[in-house]
């Protein structure tokens, strides 16, 4: 009977690894991943760099939009 002992203590083992894995997952979704970032790089200089490139872009694209309309 050792080896159903050992299959009953294994499957007791997955069953309770997924249990945590289940109440971690349920932990992890109750979190807004995006408040979790925002700010995060309110102190960074490249950031603001980045921001006007995005822009930019967006202008850019907008202008060519309003070009192609014509």
């Amino acid at each position: 009977m050792s080896t159903n002992t050992s299959v009953e203590q294994r499957l007791l083992a997955v069953e309770t690894a997924i249990a945590e894995l289940q109440k971690q997952l349920a932990d992890s979704q109750s979190v807004n991943w995006l408040q979790q970032i925002t700010g995060s790089f309110k102190d960074e200089p490249a950031f603001e760099e980045v921001l006007a490139y995005g822009q930019a872009i967006r202008q850019a694209d907008h202008s060519h939009a309003d070009t192609q309309e014509q």
